[in-house]
């Protein structure tokens, strides 16, 4: 598996290099926006990318920009401390999760292994999908989730979902018409414990509810507070 690290500080660069590979992961550096987007446009084998929001020449919120609009590799945003802003921008931009720094070696690479198995997580042979699925499809109103492929569709058109959004869509879908927690939708989709003060699970539902009113459907995330979201066909 291949990591882009794009990163300006050059020992921060050289560190996360050392452990990421002693992880088993090749890292691709990049010092700068411009020529890390040009890598993640060109690279055919990039698999996932550590953004880091402040560089020189482009910083990573625009590296972003442009980058969702060509492509859908996972992004883990790698953001100053405290600063909210960055992180909710990054989300909306398509960011699949974000990092604050300073952090720990092990909680970088929970978060890569968490993005990774909801980006290439296939349902086992003998998984038992609900009444609203038909052969590792999932069906909400018009709009259709390929689980196979981790795609999704409404009216023949793709919906052009981060792994985040697929994975949060998929969870609403498991269970239509009812609502889930935002707990439940954060261990379950991003992995990880939901904290305090964190929008990301409303920054990636507000994504979501975007690009379902993009192509038309009329499937519906609605949310009740203090009891999460659910999902709902028209």
């Amino acid at each position: 598996m291949t990591i882009l690290l794009i990163e300006d500080d050059k020992g921060l660069a050289e560190l996360l290099s050392e452990f990421l590979g002693m992880s088993g992961y090749k890292v691709v550096h990049r010092a700068d926006g411009e020529s890390g987007l040009n890598a993640a446009l060109h690279y055919d084998n990039i698999d996932l990318i550590l953004l880091d929001v402040m560089l020189p020449k482009l910083n990573g919120l625009d590296v972003l920009k442009v980058l969702r609009q060509h492509s859908e590799i996972p992004v883990l945003m790698l953001t100053a401390r405290g600063d909210d802003l960055d992180k909710v921008l990054g989300l909306e931009l398509g960011a699949d999760d974000y990092l604050a720094k300073p952090f720990n070696d092990r909680e970088l690479l929970a978060r890569i292994r968490a993005i990774m198995r909801r980006t290439q997580e296939r349902p086992v042979a003998d998984e038992k999908l609900p009444a609203n699925s038909q052969q590792k499809q999932l069906i909400l109103g018009d709009v259709c989730l390929d689980l196979m492929r981790l795609e999704a569709h409404c009216h023949q058109q793709a919906l052009e979902l981060t792994g985040s959004e697929f994975a949060i869509l998929k969870q609403l879908g498991l269970a239509p018409g009812e609502l889930i927690t935002k707990e439940v939708l954060s261990q379950k989709c991003l992995g990880r414990r939901l904290q305090a003060f964190d929008r990301s699970i409303d920054t990636h539902i507000s994504n979501v509810r975007k690009k379902l009113a993009a192509v038309g459907s009329t499937c519906e995330i609605k949310s009740q507070r203090g009891r999460g979201y659910g999902i709902f066909s028209g």
